[in-house]
């Protein structure tokens, strides 16, 4: 099992380019099967996910050339079952419902895995196909689904959420009539979405705004997407860059998706500065510290709590961040507390007051962006860090220890560590 080794207490400098989007690619993929003919995607991040995403659809009966920045999908000849083996490593796999059923008239699909980072249910994508006219019931951990014909509806989500609002988009697109969806998720990822399958056909108005409506078609075509760049991933690197100092210009930065991130990056002293179509960041004062509260879209996002949380660790006086989307996601806090940080969590908020030093030692990813601050940690602590079980932080940044070497880091992947 891989580790990233990070000797800390180097300044980063130069310039580095953000890949395409991952939470952006993986609902696009899965609409690919919304056509049978050839859909190219372009600017593809090569990820694990993206990898795994490619077999499942392989293993459905898609031809699929996956060769990223470049994918090739074609869903001629589609067996609408998703099975345990491949759905079980990735939440986002249960992408492939709606599609299936919308398409097919039938699917069986896996519950989904992923990231341990609290109850994320499926019972919103469920209800919402209910209410196109799906018959639903679970077997053995599989969903089955089954619909002559989906017919548009109106569906309300309890709250918003990015995976089910994708999956109801794709299925009312193939769906009879009209289709609103009530107290969407407004994520930049759902409008990529709805581009793609205006692109194939479809009509989709709303996407960015809290009620989509979809005018579902016979049939849609084939598309040619270029995806957009991963925000998640520009966000980490503004932040590792301002924690361990120096000048980094980050390239390919949606700046108009992180207002909120940079809004407090900058309330805490960094210097942020449009440059052409990135972001030059500096930072030349000690920190201070700010209150963060995750939200979903336009708010502080989830994704950017736990490396943000390690700038706060260099911050002076304490910060409050409260985690208002996920329960269990602050399982990176006894990590850093290990390396030197002075984090208390009490419930959905973690008080982190300044920590004069951090020191390099062993710890342990626990999920996808808890790997990603504990590498930003590393950066800036004293000695030698090692991160173990970063096959989290390869499903989701492209190679991260090579982007972030050229940078200046004295960074490296280490093979065959235990744990």
């Amino acid at each position: 099992m891989d580790g990233i080794r990070i000797r800390g207490g180097k300044p980063l400098s130069g310039r580095v380019r953000i890949s395409g989007s991952k939470n952006a690619a993986l609902p696009i993929l899965c609409a690919t099967l919304l056509s049978e003919g050839e859909s190219l995607l372009r600017n593809v991040p090569d990820l694990r996910d993206i990898g795994t995403t490619g077999q499942l659809l392989a293993t459905m009966g898609c031809i699929v050339d996956c060769a990223p920045p470049v994918v090739r999908v074609t869903a001629r000849h589609v067996t609408p079952e998703a099975p345990y083996d491949l759905v079980k490593q990735m939440r986002a796999s249960v992408l492939v419902l709606g599609p299936l059923v919308a398409r097919f008239g039938k699917a069986k699909v896996s519950l989904p895995g992923g990231c341990q980072i609290g109850s994320r249910p499926v019972d919103q994508h469920l209800k919402g196909l209910e209410a196109l006219g799906a018959t639903i019931r679970t077997d053995h951990g599989y969903v089955l689904a089954e619909a002559p014909r989906l017919r548009g509806a109106e569906i309300v989500f309890d709250m918003p959420t990015v995976t089910g609002t994708e999956n109801l988009m794709m299925a009312a697109a193939l769906a009879k009539g009209r289709t609103t969806l009530v107290n969407s998720a407004r994520e930049p990822e759902v409008i990529e979405l709805a581009r793609v399958l205006n692109k194939m056909g479809a009509k989709v108005q709303g996407a960015g705004t809290s009620v989509i409506e979809i005018e579902g078609q016979d049939e849609l075509a084939p598309f040619d997407h270029a995806i957009i760049p991963d925000r998640i991933e520009a966000g980490t690197y503004l932040v590792a860059a301002a924690a361990a100092g120096g000048d980094v210009l980050v390239e390919n930065v949606p700046v108009e998706d992180l207002e909120a991130l940079i809004s407090k990056m900058r309330g805490a002293g960094v210097i942020l500065e449009p440059d052409g179509q990135g972001v030059r960041v500096v930072r030349t004062k000690p920190l201070r510290s700010v209150d963060v509260t995750t939200s979903p879209h336009p708010g502080f996002p989830t994704d950017m709590q736990a490396q943000f949380m390690v700038l706060m660790c260099l911050a002076e006086g304490t910060s409050r961040i409260s985690e208002t989307v996920f329960e269990n996601r602050f399982m990176h806090v006894p990590e850093l507390n290990r390396m030197g940080a002075d984090i208390e969590v009490q419930g959905h908020t973690a008080f982190v007051r300044h920590a004069k030093r951090l020191d390099g030692t062993e710890v342990m990813a626990t999920d996808l962006r808890a790997s990603a601050s504990l590498v930003i940690a590393g950066l800036v602590a004293e000695g030698e860090t090692l991160v173990r079980r970063v096959y989290h932080l390869d499903r989701g940044y492209e190679r991260m220890e090579a982007k972030l070497g050229a940078l200046g880091a004295d960074v490296a992947r280490v093979q065959h560590v235990e744990g």
